[in-house]
């Protein structure tokens, strides 16, 4: 293995731009040649390769986004795309190829590995949806930037006696908003795994009210719902005073955290070694605090497990 490459691809995550290093400095430390691919699989496919020195992973651990860029790419969707994306990794000398990014991204390596491409996967998204991995990358910093918007809310949401819908993303993982409404102290957590259940919500609102409580937060995982739509409802039903916010990409930004951070470098370094040891096809993880390896066909075919019991935590908490 004598030269790789790395790439981000899909939506960005808090913490990319530590892989980036890592796989930059570690790849150069074993002594190989690093590029730099711009602008995800669109990129690749059109040649936007850029040969990076240890200078290019300065100052970049405590930023958030990624340096590389990303871009979605309908042509890379396409077999002609793919053939011309691994084309260009071997004009270039290419060895091997580190991805960071989502499903959508560890789908395009798989594709890539059956041309013949050496390809490692490293998760990177904010939402958590890779159920092979105990934590993606970006999920920890979008948890604490969601609860800085909890802490905010809650206050303007008390001085006005008021119910607070907040919407978090996460596509159809409703990872953020169980663990950002447990941390929270979020009176009702709606998220996609158990659906709208709106007669309870009305029910529990009304219950707290009759308790005397004041205010409530509610966190509406983007997948189930629309918040503006849930605020309507409740000024409907129970006729309190409903405010709903859209936190939206806000999420996405910002510095990682610590955990963020050294989880990324873990996983930069690991598939840097990977494939100096001549595996393919293979995606990193973490479970049980511990960082391990699979291969992506696996990884992609594991069923999320619902954590019903976080779930039920929060309900009986909420009370």
């Amino acid at each position: 293995m004598k030269t790789i490459a790395v790439l981000t691809s899909g939506g960005d995550a808090p913490g990319m731009n530590a892989a980036i290093r890592a796989v930059i400095r570690y790849g150069i430390h074993k002594g190989c040649k690093v590029y730099g691919i711009s602008r995800g699989y669109k990129g690749l496919i059109e040649g936007d390769l850029a040969e990076v020195d240890l200078r290019s992973a300065c100052d970049i651990i405590h930023r958030g986004g990624t340096i590389l860029r990303t871009a979605r790419c309908e042509e890379f969707m396409t077999e002609e795309g793919r053939r011309q994306a691994a084309t260009v990794l071997r004009v270039f000398g290419v060895d091997g190829l580190v991805v960071i990014g989502g499903d959508g991204t560890f789908k395009g390596a798989r594709e890539l590995a059956k041309l013949g491409v050496n390809v490692v996967g490293i998760p990177g998204t904010i939402d958590n949806d890779l159920p092979y991995t105990d934590y993606t990358i970006g999920f920890d910093t979008a948890i604490n930037t969601v609860l800085d918007a909890i802490g905010k809310i809650r206050d303007t949401s008390s001085s006005h006696e008021r119910i607070s819908i907040i919407e978090v993303m996460g596509r159809n993982c409703g990872d953020i908003a169980l663990y950002a409404g447990l941390a929270g102290g979020a009176e009702e957590v709606v998220i996609p795994e158990k659906g709208q259940d709106m007669e309870k919500i009305f029910r529990e609102l009304l219950e707290s009210k009759s308790r005397g409580k004041k205010q409530s937060i509610i966190i509406l995982s983007e997948g189930v719902g629309e918040a503006h739509e849930l605020e309507k409802q409740i000024k409907e039903k129970t006729k309190m005073d409903s405010r709903s916010t859209v936190l939206g990409h806000i999420q996405r930004g910002g510095s990682p955290s610590a955990f963020d951070r050294i989880l990324a470098t873990k996983m930069g370094a690991t598939a840097v070694e990977l494939l100096i040891q001549g595996k393919t096809a293979r995606v990193i993880g973490i479970r049980n605090n511990m960082i391990f390896d699979m291969d992506v066909e696996e990884a992609l075919g594991v069923i999320k497990k619902f954590d019903s019991e976080t779930y039920e935590l929060i309900d009986i908490l909420a009370n």
